[in-house]
């Protein structure tokens, strides 16, 4: 029943996303034929500015996990360190990827799942670096738990600490025992103070969220971490919520971004993006196949999270909009996504400059004949980049400039 589930999910998740079908296809490919951990072979390409500006990637190739450094925005890197000793069965969802922050000091905290059995049971495994991406620590699960936790999420605090959240199913053997249907996941957090060099005990933050859909996580102000999840309602509707700590060892109340009504016992594999503005504004993005609403949404909110301005599409619909991300930057709030028209899958991006009241028009940015990591962005305090790593053309980091 367990595996049945598992693959009708994967065969939906595929059928929403026609552009991402044809890339899992061609990723698959690649990594037969590309199986050495170089940058080259990546399939998912994660990246992190220090706060001296150089510029950290961590990806997935061959079966392990990588890190490298660039002084000069992307035009050249340093010799590959490796993270992992041997190959692993990491988590390839499609939105599985290895996490990264570095801090003031140097030391770089990193996080990514594997899969544990055929029925996609995953673990998290944690590591940091104390002499600047020269060596590793040895890989340890972020939590005791033998139940399965996947698509883990970090962000650093100002002061150093690091916070992790991920979807964790160790509730469902309780709810099993007690003869009780369990839905979804459990969503589960730490934090480090140590720069990533050991967590505290993990504790639940909200029970019954979809199962396989990567977090938005940031903080919000000062010891105040922020996620956007996709998070069960009644009814079996799976809609997004944002929830917002007192602290780091506090969660906060659960608030609707958007009533989508999307009813679905599956998961469609297409996670939500949060960030918030030195101004205190959440600028939300995500993606939705609901009765109410189809397509990619934006959205703010000025209370903290509590109410959301209304959803704004995103996207030509008969281009299959997918993989929304949103970052705040020194120059407005960016936003990117990914578009397939048939031949080319390219990237549009559209800015505010005015808290997120009005956007440029949707401009392309980038473009690729063949397949492709989700596009992401990235910020060194100054200037924000399109990070995109694509099969034909390698790593690509990409300045955005100011739109007129």
């Amino acid at each position: 029943m367990l595996r049945m589930s598992l693959l009708t999910t994967l065969v939906l998740s595929l059928y929403q996303d026609a552009a991402h079908a044809q890339m899992s296809h061609h990723q698959h490919a690649s990594e037969a034929a590309c199986e050495e951990p170089t940058l080259r072979c990546a399939t998912k390409v994660t990246p992190a500015f220090g706060p001296d500006g150089t510029l950290w990637l961590a990806w997935m190739a061959g079966g392990q996990v990588s890190v490298a450094s660039s002084p000069d925005a992307g035009r050249s890197f340093s010799a590959p360190t490796q993270v992992t000793t041997k190959r692993l069965n990491l988590d390839w969802g499609p939105d599985a990827r290895p996490k990264i922050v570095v801090d003031r000091k140097g030391g770089i905290a990193l996080a990514f799942s594997i899969f544990r059995d055929e029925a996609f049971n995953g673990q998290v495994l944690y590591t940091r670096s104390a002499d600047g991406g020269k060596s590793f620590a040895e890989l340890k699960p972020i939590t005791a738990s033998n139940e399965s936790q996947r698509f883990e999420a970090l962000a650093l605090d100002e002061d150093g600490t690091v916070f992790a959240a991920w979807l964790d199913k160790r509730n469902r053997v309780f709810a099993m025992e007690a003869g009780q249907k369990y839905e979804g996941a459990g969503l589960f957090f730490t934090s480090s103070s140590d720069g990533g060099t050991t967590y505290a005990e993990a504790k639940l933050a909200r029970e019954g969220t979809c199962e396989c859909c990567r977090l938005g996580l940031t903080f919000a102000a000062p010891g105040r971490p922020a996620v956007i999840f996709r998070n069960i309602f009644d009814g079996g509707v799976r809609d997004h919520a944002v929830m917002t700590f007192t602290d780091v060892a506090t969660p906060g109340e659960i608030h609707r971004v958007s009533s989508d009504d999307w009813q679905i016992n599956a998961c469609p594999h297409h996670g939500p993006s949060l960030t918030v503005a030195p101004n205190g504004t959440y600028h939300v993005a995500w993606y939705t196949n609901g009765k109410a609403h189809k397509g990619l949404f934006y959205a703010h909110s000025r209370d903290e999270g509590r109410t959301f301005s209304p959803p704004m599409p995103l996207g030509a619909p008969g281009r299959n909009p997918t993989r929304p991300y949103v970052l705040e930057g020194a120059a407005g709030t960016v936003m990117v996504w990914k578009e397939f028209d048939g031949e080319k899958t390219s990237v549009q991006m559209m800015i505010s400059r005015d808290d997120g009241e009005s956007w440029s028009p949707p401009k392309t940015i980038s473009s690729t004949t063949d397949s492709s990591d989700h596009p992401l962005l990235v910020s060194n305090g100054r200037q924000v980049y399109l990070s995109w790593m694509t099969k034909a053309d390698g790593y690509r980091l990409t300045a955005i400039e100011d739109q007129p």
